[in-house]
């Protein structure tokens, strides 16, 4: 049977950038630090909701697991993410892992932390909110990509917010993506199987959209674009 995949979003909106400064400095002040290696757990899915992070440096995936299906990547999140911020609101269990793409730098802020400095600051639920009602709008724009784009729509259209995120420009004005990003991490985050997803960028390899050497990705933005164009 063919398991579901779920088209990546990369979190540059979940971010609590709208807060006003005295409220972030307090919320962080006294955050304690958390490093990870690549390939490092920060939680899994089922694991108690007892605070969220603030993502500094690194990049990070948040996947869903189960017996059934292999992993579904469903976010990658950049540096300046908020990671697990929902617990602060329910107190429920974790909803999905999160794994370190790279070495990472994470401050936590606990349930306890945050409910105490609500109580003297509530206006921080009106910037919790704007914050959750980003993701869902990044969310119907995911949703929307996945009904009306073909597969090759969609592997570009991932290639591309790669670039965009965590990409580095060449001198030959080609973007690199690097090799933390591989090709089932691509066809995962496209929602298109593994399979095509090969198929699609031996393709374009040929008609030179993309290379491959060493395990990273030089994509050509101007032609990937004409491919979502259709």
């Amino acid at each position: 049977m063919q398991a579901t995949v779920v088209m990546v979003e990369l979190s540059v909106s979940g971010t609590w950038s709208g807060l006003p400064k005295e409220i972030a400095s307090d919320l962080l002040a006294d955050a304690p630090i958390r490093q990870l290696t690549a390939g490092d757990t920060l939680f899994e899915a089922g694991d108690t909701g007892d605070g969220c992070y603030r993502l500094d440096k690194g990049l990070l995936k948040v996947a869903l697991v189960s017996p059934q299906v292999r992993e579904q990547i469903v976010a990658i999140l950049t540096s300046g993410a908020i990671v697990g911020d929902l617990a602060v609101i329910d107190g429920l269990p974790r909803s999905a892992s999160v794994v370190a793409l790279t070495d990472c730098e994470l401050r936590f802020v606990s349930r306890h932390v945050f409910e105490d400095l609500a109580r003297e600051r509530p206006e921080i639920y009106r910037y919790l909110v704007k914050l959750l009602s980003a993701r869902l709008r990044q969310a119907d724009e995911t949703i929307a990509s996945m009904a009306f784009l073909p597969m090759k729509g969609r592997v570009a259209r991932t290639l591309l917010t790669l670039a965009e995120n965590v990409g580095e420009q060449t001198n030959s004005n080609e973007i690199l993506i690097p090799r933390m990003i591989n090709q089932g991490d691509i066809a995962a985050m496209a929602g298109v199987a593994r399979e095509n997803t090969s198929r699609i960028l031996s393709e374009w390899e040929r008609r030179k959209l993309v290379a491959k050497s060493s395990g990273s990705y030089w994509i050509d933005k101007a032609k990937l674009e004409r491919e979502i164009e259709g």
